[in-house]
């Protein structure tokens, strides 16, 4: 997300209130009627910079309707009738969730940019149903450490234990969100975040009451982002390029690692819903937003930046520097994907969670 570092909190809410009202004006009154081309999307795709080549090229309207979270998104589907929507953006890892509700259609590999994606991100084990694949990664990035390069030792921020280190007590904000951080818990412990089991809550917890403890505040995007931006804190867990990179216009000491233990890797794609309407302009769509200017556009969105999945993405050398794109291979090595519990540990992990919140 972008941000003014002299006042990051009323630019954020500018920032997403515009791409609100933009959205809002796409979907006209509010509801998915039929058009060119309606899509169930995340704030970065509400960027006109994105949107607007891609309607002037072909002609059309996209109509948008931004949601947060696949469980929000799946619930507008519910509501809406067959066709009334063309594409959706969901979590890499919860494209299985929308092929058993019967939702997508099966993506032709043969048009479209695989073999330019980075292996790593292809996330065939979510996005291939039954041999057939119904989802393509877009964007990526990792929940890890930002931080501000001047006020922290940068080898410091190589290592997942400096989080619960003494020397920098009262200088760290949490990321409120309990799955990426609880799987950097399990990196720190040496646990493999797809391997947890009712087992590890224990240990977990005790590493998260640890960072807890060191930490200034827990926060949502908008406060802990805020209080990297503002110096209120130094370090932010959960943080990544997501973001500092759109803050390093303004403020270049912000920056992130991927430590030696690892990061938890995000990554969000792209479906086409099996009653679309226009199928062929879905495809379209797909293909504008994997093509190297459309990745370009996407990973520089004025909602959050984050990583392209096409290797061929059409950045410039300091769009590059700042994602620090030529060290993805050795990021990637490392990373391991969001802890995916069943339903009855997910749940023991969000209490466990609530319990490290309430924690004194």
């Amino acid at each position: 997300m972008t941000s003014n570092i002299r006042n990051p909190l009323s630019t954020l809410k500018s920032n997403l209130a515009a791409a609100r009202a933009a959205a809002a004006l796409l979907i006209a009154a509010g509801g998915a009627q039929a058009a060119d081309l309606n899509a169930l999307i995340w704030c970065d795709h509400s960027d006109p910079a994105l949107l607007q080549p891609f309607e002037q090229a072909n002609n059309i309207k996209v109509n948008v309707k931004e949601f947060e979270g696949t469980g929000a998104g799946l619930a507008i589907v519910e509501q809406s009738q067959p066709g009334d929507w063309d594409v959706m953006v969901i979590d890499s890892i919860d494209v299985p969730r929308g092929v058993e509700k019967g939702l997508f259609e099966p993506l032709p590999e043969d048009k479209l940019p695989f073999a330019d994606l980075f292996p790593e991100v292809k996330m065939d084990k979510s996005t291939i149903v039954d041999g057939k694949r119904y989802g393509i990664t877009e964007k990526f990035g990792y929940n890890t450490i930002g931080f501000n390069k001047t006020k922290v030792d940068p080898a410091d921020m190589q290592s997942l234990a400096s989080l619960t280190s003494d020397k920098y007590k009262g200088k760290v904000a949490i990321y409120d969100y309990y799955l990426p951080v609880i799987g950097m818990a399990a990196l720190a412990i040496g646990k493999k975040t797809a391997d947890l089991t009712e087992a590890e809550l224990p240990a977990l917890k005790a590493e998260l009451l640890k960072m807890k403890a060191n930490a200034k505040l827990v926060g949502e995007v908008t406060a802990s982002q805020t209080a990297l931006a503002t110096g209120e804190v130094d370090i932010l867990v959960g943080g990544g390029e997501w973001v500092t990179a759109g803050l390093a216009k303004e403020n270049p000491a912000l920056d992130f690692s991927i430590p030696r233990e690892g990061a938890v890797l995000w990554s969000q794609s792209l479906a086409m819903f099996k009653d679309s309407k226009n199928k062929d302009m879905a495809l379209k769509f797909i293909q504008y937003i994997l093509s190297p200017e459309g990745q370009a556009r996407l990973a520089t969105s004025s909602c959050y930046w984050g990583m392209p999945s096409n290797t061929k993405a059409a950045l410039t050398d300091d769009q590059k520097k700042v994602l620090r794109f030529d060290e993805q291979p050795g990021f990637l090595a490392r990373a391991q994907a969001y802890p995916a519990p069943n339903a009855d540990l997910d749940k023991k992990m969000q209490d466990m969670w609530t319990e490290m919140l309430q924690a004194k």
